[in-house]
């Protein structure tokens, strides 16, 4: 291990490092940030820089108890709120899983056997929906 992995391998030790929420607040930053670039209001950058501060503290955060529970938290939200909406989304489209890659695909229901090709490995098969 050269020196510079080494002394980031020591500055990590005890921390998380970025999970869910800490990813999921960096995308929202971004977003916000390009989003000022078309509507140039000084608050949507700045809002973008602080929950971009936010994200990295959480991150590099070592009260790892706290940062865990507010992850629980999140994945428990968000996850309930994607449940939902595919509940809504089940009475018009199939779910099912590529065989190659494990990758979660819909199709329209109702269109009887149909040949599916998956968007991230290409393997190419067929589905009954």
């Amino acid at each position: 291990m050269n020196k510079f992995q080494y002394k980031m391998t020591q500055f990590m030790m005890g921390r998380r490092g970025f999970d869910l929420f800490s990813r999921d607040l960096m995308i929202l930053a971004l977003i916000l940030i390009l989003l000022d670039i078309f509507i140039p209001k000084d608050i949507l950058s700045t809002l973008g820089l602080l929950i971009m501060v936010y994200a990295y503290y959480r991150a590099l955060s070592r009260n790892l108890v706290k940062r865990q529970e507010e992850n629980n938290w999140y994945v428990t939200y968000v996850g309930s709120k994607i449940q939902a909406w595919r509940q809504r989304d089940y009475k018009h489209f199939r779910y099912f899983k590529c065989p190659g890659c494990g990758q979660t695909l819909r199709a329209p229901k109702g269109r009887g056997k149909i040949r599916v090709t998956c968007s991230r490995c290409h393997n190419v098969f067929e589905k009954k929906v």
